[in-house]
């Protein structure tokens, strides 16, 4: 089926309806996406599904080139330029607004832009804006495109180190999470095996959807994960629990005519891999809601920040967890020393009378 046959279907609906262009675009594209799945297993021949192209953003000379200066030079992740990128085309349409140029910026100009993102942002979302502005600047001035260095001209709001301990679970709460979950169901299968995976390893949601099935090596008992910002591989012991809930996962659980490599995938068709971070916490949300678990935060990062803590707490090495989260300075592990409460009682005095 041609996109085109699709876009006149859509601006049918669209007229008949009375709804939202984009929203009945994304609903039919899923609904044949499904259909043809559906088709596929009962037997039908289907031509092959090919998605439409997705659009090219339109980058102007300046914006290239400062992404190129991130990538080559900097040696960022593309996670981090995009965001980069974002914040800098931010930064441009103020200065549209504003009627200046590139060349033409003053520090009253930046001053006031960080005064109006300063109303809707935290002090540490603050922070990496300025950090990102500084970066820009710095690279107009080296490419000549400003006069003066305005990056020592931008002040960031002051951030104390550890100003406050990083969210994590009591390890009570963990295990009542994972007894919660319903695994007599396919969904269940899948979800216990993904959550346990992260409490056990403390892996990320990124690293969590972007193991295939291949990541698993049967025989050598070992998990390769692939860290999502460096790229780099390491490999973990397969522990008999992980081990025993996978093959329950994939015998029982994973959806028979799913073709992605994916190891955890969407338990309805088309059966894609998770997309994002919120399916993730989606499913944490819902078990603990069931395990009568609340928390301030329960993003997909508390189980986490749940496994550091717990492996400082059983006296794990810092650099051994380190390693093991793949962080690369020890400051980033000692965030987690803060809440390790089991070793800190320890090294309380006694309160003088």
């Amino acid at each position: 089926m041609k996109w085109e046959i699709v876009e006149r279907w859509v601006a049918q609906c669209v007229r008949a309806r009375e709804t939202d262009p984009d929203i009945t675009k994304r609903t039919v594209r899923s609904a044949l996406w499904a259909w043809s799945w559906g088709l596929k297993a009962c037997g039908y021949k289907i031509p092959p599904w090919v998605s439409a192209p997705l659009p090219t953003p339109t980058l102007s000379p300046l914006q290239d080139a400062f992404v190129r200066h991130r990538r080559d030079v900097r040696g960022l992740a593309e996670s981090t330029i995009r965001q980069d990128l974002a914040l800098v085309q931010e930064f441009l349409r103020f200065l549209r607004r504003q009627r200046r140029s590139i060349a033409t910026i003053k520090v009253a100009n930046i001053d006031r832009f960080l005064q109006e993102s300063s109303r809707r942002m935290t002090a540490k979302t603050l922070a990496r804006v300025v950090w990102v502005l500084r970066s820009f600047l710095r690279f107009l001035y080296a490419s000549g495109l400003i006069p003066h260095n305005l990056a020592t001209a931008v002040t960031a709001p002051r951030i104390r180190r550890g100003d406050t301990p990083p969210r994590a679970l009591p390890w009570s709460d963990v295990r009542r999470i994972l007894r919660a979950i319903d695994r007599t169901t396919r969904t269940g299968r899948r979800d216990y095996a993904m959550l346990l995976l992260m409490v056990t390893y403390g892996l990320g949601s990124g690293e969590v959807r972007g193991l295939t099935l291949e990541s698993v090596d049967w025989r050598r008992r070992q998990l390769r994960v692939v860290r999502p910002k460096t790229s780099r591989e390491i490999c973990l012991p397969l522990l008999p629990g992980v081990a025993q809930a996978l093959v329950a996962y994939l015998r029982n659980g994973r959806p028979r005519h799913c073709t992605a490599r994916a190891l955890f995938v969407q338990m309805h068709a088309p059966y894609g891999c998770l997309q994002s971070s919120s399916a993730i916490r989606h499913v944490l949300g819902k078990h603990a809601l069931s395990a009568g678990v609340s928390a301030t935060y329960l993003g997909s990062h508390v189980l986490r920040h749940s496994h550091a803590s717990r492996q400082i707490d059983q006296g794990a090495s810092a650099t051994v967890v380190g390693d093991i989260m793949g962080h690369r300075r020890p400051e980033s592990t000692s965030a987690y020393v803060r809440v390790a409460l089991h070793r800190l009682r320890g090294m309380a005095l006694p309160v003088p009378r």
